[in-house]
């Protein structure tokens, strides 16, 4: 079986950047210490400032799941949902 490759783009209201953004440090190291994370970093655009991407490596779709219904991803981001503008989840298939 293959990895899952996830890319995840959240953007943000002007101002919220700082917040945001130590949330998703928060979960960063919270979700690299998951079971069945391979890889999981987050960034902001350089060329579209406010808007942060998640790129992750998952060992199986469950994997994936549980991550998402992870207390830390509560913890993390339930009190930023008033600050995006939008988050979209891409999952990844190889060409």
């Amino acid at each position: 079986m293959s990895e899952l490759h996830v890319v995840a783009t959240i953007a943000v209201k002007p101002g919220t950047e700082a917040e945001v953004g130590a949330a998703l440090r928060t979960l960063v190291t919270a979700t690299q210490a998951e079971e069945g994370c391979n890889y999981y970093e987050a960034f902001e655009s350089a060329s579209t400032p406010g808007t942060f991407v998640t790129v992750e490596r998952w060992r199986s779709q469950a994997d994936l799941d549980a991550h998402m219904a992870s207390p830390h991803v509560a913890a993390a981001l339930g009190g930023q949902e008033a600050n995006f503008v939008e988050v979209k989840i891409h999952p990844l298939t190889a060409l």
